[in-house]
């Protein structure tokens, strides 16, 4: 009573931090942390949307994962969905970056419109690109770029590329903006100094302005990652996995045999494989970033 009375009924600081705190964790166990231990569980047996029965199965969902062709072929395409999707729009985002760095008179203006794409919603992005993709009457059939029976979406050989080049056109400007305040972020003298010695510009980018900068490009690596290993708007909306399985990843994967065909325990087995894998993305990233701290 006498504590309590010398602090004038006041809370400690370390009762104030748990009461902060407690709302957050009280969303972060009941929207992600239960679905996804409930998520695990359920791996382990035959749960069926088709009946309010299931049995323990043990390790047979993820034997019958792994032995599946089909499964494999969704690995690898997811992989290279994730390598190619991530490095393109890296690639184009920086020199995107580099050119509004420049500060010439319209560099604000060419951000500002760079940055609309960003804004419109996936699915929008999807039938967008769908349209101009499509072999009968899209933009390219219009400007002569392709014949009218030429399907790019409905050919295995390149539908993945459409897809690719879509999520692409969505993401730059996420690169551009996060590459950009990297670039702004380099030394000026370091760069007159290197003038100063001679170098030219790729010189200058790949000695000075590059390794000044390598943080914020791992660090935007490795989000880009992440963020197309769950990704599934674009995919489904232009292609739904198709054709012949040929953009079928793993967000894709674990939607069709949920909610197509009714099995959650196959589905909450794939997704929990791809979950360790975001983890392992997730862990590089907080390791990088305790590295730049």
């Amino acid at each position: 009573m006498r504590e309590k009375y010398r602090n004038g009924g006041r809370l400690s600081d370390a009762q104030v931090g748990f009461l902060l705190v407690v709302p957050g964790l009280a969303v972060f166990i009941s929207v992600i942390l239960y679905p996804f231990i409930s998520a695990v569980f359920m791996s382990f047996t035959d749960k069926s949307l088709l009946t309010s029965v299931s049995n323990f199965v043990g390790m047979e969902n993820y034997v019958k994962l792994f032995s599946n062709e089909y499964f494999l072929k969704t690995f690898l395409i997811t992989v290279i969905f994730v390598v190619v999707a991530t490095i393109c729009p890296f690639i184009l985002g920086l020199i995107w970056a580099i050119i509004l760095n420049q500060g010439f008179r319209l560099a604000e203006l060419f951000r500002g419109v760079t940055l609309v794409n960003w804004i419109i919603p996936g699915t929008a992005i999807g039938f967008l690109w769908s349209w101009i993709f499509n072999g009968q009457y899209g933009i390219l059939v219009g400007l002569g770029f392709v014949s009218s029976d030429t399907s790019l979406l409905g050919q295995s050989s390149t539908a993945l590329i459409c897809v690719i080049i879509a999520r692409t056109w969505q993401m730059l400007p996420w690169y551009m903006a996060f590459l950009l305040g990297g670039l702004q972020g380099v030394p000026v003298d370091r760069i007159e100094a290197a003038r100063i010695d001679g170098a030219n510009n790729l010189q200058t980018f790949f000695y000075i302005v590059l390794p000044s900068m390598k943080q914020i490009a791992v660090l935007v690596l490795i989000l880009g990652a992440i963020g197309n290993l769950q990704h599934f708007d674009i995919p489904w909306t232009m292609t739904q996995g198709g054709p012949a399985r040929a953009t079928t990843t793993l967000s894709i994967e674990v939607y069709k045999t949920a909610f197509q065909n009714w099995k959650l325990g196959a589905a909450a087995t794939a997704g929990t494989v791809w979950a360790v894998l975001l983890m392992l993305f997730s862990f590089v990233y907080l390791r990088q970033v305790n590295e730049a701290d």
